[in-house]
């Protein structure tokens, strides 16, 4: 199983959002048996609390579900656990690296790596910009080549179910 961990600062806004949808894309695409998804946070200010209510209205709209969603501290052992740690600006790399600078077995990215021709190098933080379709257009188009990027290079596709009745 591939596993997917996104991270933010405070794990209430950008990287659940990445959580939810990345998350929802894997079951559309019925991979949800290949591929798990996770979502972190850099600090340790909102841990146990829901995702921030803008990312919870911008998921609502989008009909993408977040039930069940904790904020959570990011952690030594997430490079064991998770094979891409996929941050969404260049200072979550720099916490990220100051928490665990060894990534051998693990891709540590941003989000917009990812896409060819981003708008964006980093993913804005709608904490503090307060535009949160802005951030969910980022995370979709991020998301969606994240995945693609997942798929091919671990050859991942939807596992189909053999339903067949030998005959006499």
């Amino acid at each position: 199983m591939i596993k997917v961990l996104f991270v933010c600062l405070g794990n209430i806004c950008r990287s659940p959002m990445a959580e939810a949808v990345f998350r929802h894309l894997v079951e559309k695409k019925g991979l949800s048996e290949q591929i798990s998804v996770d979502s972190g946070g850099i600090g340790s200010w909102h841990i146990g609390e829901a995702p921030h209510t803008g990312t919870r209205k911008i998921l609502d709209q989008q009909n993408i579900t977040y039930t069940g969603m904790k904020a959570r501290q990011v952690s030594e052992k997430d490079w064991h656990d998770f094979n891409y740690i996929i941050a969404m600006d260049d200072q979550n790399i720099n916490d990220l690296q100051k928490i665990n600078s060894k990534t051998e077995h693990v891709v540590v990215a941003k989000l917009m790596d990812f896409v060819t021709e981003p708008k964006e190098l980093e993913v804005p933080d709608p904490y503090y910009t307060g535009n949160f379709d802005y951030t969910y257009e980022l995370v979709s188009e991020g998301c969606t080549h994240l995945l693609s990027y997942i798929q091919k290079k671990h050859n991942i596709q939807k596992r189909r179910d053999i339903n067949w009745v030998e005959k006499d």
